[in-house]
């Protein structure tokens, strides 16, 4: 038998989190009176600035039995493809110092099966339903757009570029900004709704990425996606992994995220929405000072499945603290 690794930080910030999300969160319920969390996220109009994020949320009903949904600014499902995907062999998460790799695959009941299941149970909220798209083709993109237009119950879409062009090459679109352009264009002229862009933080210099979705008319982006990553088993010299790589998440990528957010804000005049390591309220105020409108809310679904609900609290109280009464106005604050 082998000693395990040790990582306790996460350990740490885990023990924390959980301290203050048993049954009765912390202050969850307390809505102090003169704090307007509203924020707009272009023409998006949004109750508090948290949304949860794809990925790390299932298609939002899973939560409901134990997560106020109404409470939450939006929700953004698992990322949809033209056909349903069984995504990556096992394990497919592995816990990191600071937070966690995963390499789920993209599995997701396709398009078809998520209007014809998921969205109806989600219409009865009164929370924005943001659905994450897919597609290893402009085509495929194009289709899943496509589908959901028809579909009544969503508020935006959130283009998800970082996967693998299979007519260039398998380079992915959202690191060339020619193939960002390329897919946020056609799923421009094929979509009527609000168009978010989710950008990968793998690139040169992230204002040109994010200039290139808004020429082609983004109407925001979201930045970002998880860092490739790769974590060995020491002792057996293998991948923890059953796909090898995948991405990570958590506090230890937050730093990294709110400089590419802050890069972006002074390259770009659409919103942007911050993700990458939130897991309180400060981490929420460091996104919004450094440029986002708005933020999503991560693997601290894992340690917490009412992370999300919790911050909007957290948030409304620390608000109060600093009488500040509209949390708007956090956006761009920086003092240099």
């Amino acid at each position: 038998m082998w000693p395990v690794l040790k990582q306790r930080p996460f350990l740490d910030r885990r023990a924390r989190l959980c301290a203050v999300s048993s049954p009765e969160p912390v202050r969850i319920g307390e809505r102090p009176s003169g704090v307007d969390l509203r924020v707009n996220v272009g023409t998006v109009s949004l109750k508090n600035p948290i949304i949860a994020a794809s990925g790390t949320f299932g298609y939002g009903v899973e939560f409901a039995p134990i997560v106020n949904l109404n409470r939450l600014g939006g929700i953004v499902v698992k990322g949809l493809s033209r056909e349903p995907m069984a995504g990556s062999p096992a394990p497919r998460m592995v816990e990191t110092a600071s937070g966690m790799i995963n390499a789920i695959g993209l599995q997701n009941v396709g398009v078809r099966a998520f209007v014809a299941e998921k969205l109806p149970k989600l219409r009865q909220y009164e929370t924005a339903i943001i659905a994450n798209v897919f597609g290893h083709s402009i085509a495929e993109y194009v289709e899943v757009i496509r589908v959901l237009e028809d579909a009544e119950g969503i508020t935006a879409y959130e283009l998800n570029v970082s996967c693998p062009n299979v007519e260039h090459g398998g380079a992915e679109f959202g690191i060339d900004p020619v193939l960002t352009s390329e897919v946020v264009q056609a799923a421009r002229r094929a979509s009527k709704r609000p168009l978010w862009v989710k950008l990968s933080p793998i690139v040169g210099i992230i204002g040109l990425t994010a200039k290139a979705a808004e020429s082609e008319g983004a109407d925001a982006v979201v930045i970002a996606n998880t860092y490739p990553a790769l974590c060995i088993d020491a002792h057996t010299r293998r991948s923890r992994l059953g796909s090898t790589t995948g991405g990570l998440s958590g506090a230890a990528i937050k730093p990294i995220t709110v400089r590419l957010v802050y890069e972006a804000s002074r390259a770009i005049q659409i919103p942007i929405i911050g993700l990458g390591g939130i897991e309180t309220s400060a981490d929420v105020v460091e996104y919004m000072a450094a440029g986002a409108s708005a933020v999503e809310v991560g693997t601290a679904h894992f340690v917490d499945p009412r992370a999300s609900e919790r911050l909007v609290g957290e948030l409304e109280m620390w608000c109060r603290d600093e009488n500040l009464f509209e949390v708007s106005n956090l956006r761009g604050s920086l003092q240099s």
